[in-house]
């Protein structure tokens, strides 16, 4: 059955890595919005955070586009904030992509942390990605950020070490759990 793992989280709140080690270990594809995304910056002199943010739906699309033509029984890993987008589009991918079962890593992080995180990264990102003067929203948005629930949920904390242990083995059981159930219902109303 199609499955999808969903590694979200704020910018720099550790999806990436998060997401590759799910990847690697379960030699999983990895789909990846700024993977897909920064050679399409690199064409263009000025990318502002309109044509950035465009650039990241049309990679979201291609994404989902992808994951609706693999076989039935692929599973993919799939790195990205999905709360830039609404939840109802998300929704509409999963459902459209025939998509059997989602699981979601939320990347929980604290404010303090993310900013740090962010501010390490600035001198290496590439042109087109907010610089310094969006560390205040950034910081606003580790404490209101929220996943976006629709399959099973699986919390990492980034902030503490050992829920990282847990993360694999978690994942390990939901999928050998799934694979026996034909179709999981996906969550269309949150429940926090």
């Amino acid at each position: 059955m199609k499955t999808v793992i969903l590694v979200n989280g704020i910018p720099a709140s550790g999806k990436s890595t998060t997401a590759t080690q799910i990847a690697d270990y379960f030699t999983c594809p990895y789909l990846s919005i700024d993977t897909i995304k920064e050679p399409f910056m690199g064409l263009y002199h000025d990318v502002d955070r309109k044509l950035n943010r465009k650039l990241g739906q049309a990679a979201y699309q291609v994404i989902w586009n992808t994951i609706a033509q693999a076989p039935d029984e692929c599973v993919y890993v799939v790195d990205a904030w999905f709360g830039f987008r609404p939840r109802e589009e998300l929704l509409q991918y999963v459902e459209q992509s025939d998509v059997h079962h989602v699981i979601e890593v939320w990347n929980q992080v604290s404010p303090e942390t993310v900013v740090e995180r962010y501010k390490q990264r600035l001198p290496y990102r590439r042109k087109g990605h907010p610089g310094a003067e969006y560390l205040p929203e950034l910081e606003t948005l580790a404490r209101k950020a929220q996943p976006m629930n629709i399959g099973k949920l699986i919390w990492l904390d980034q902030d503490d070490t050992p829920s990282h242990a847990k993360l694999l083995p978690e994942i390990t059981a939901l999928m050998a759990t799934l694979s026996q159930v034909k179709k999981s219902p996906v969550k269309k109303t949150i429940n926090y």
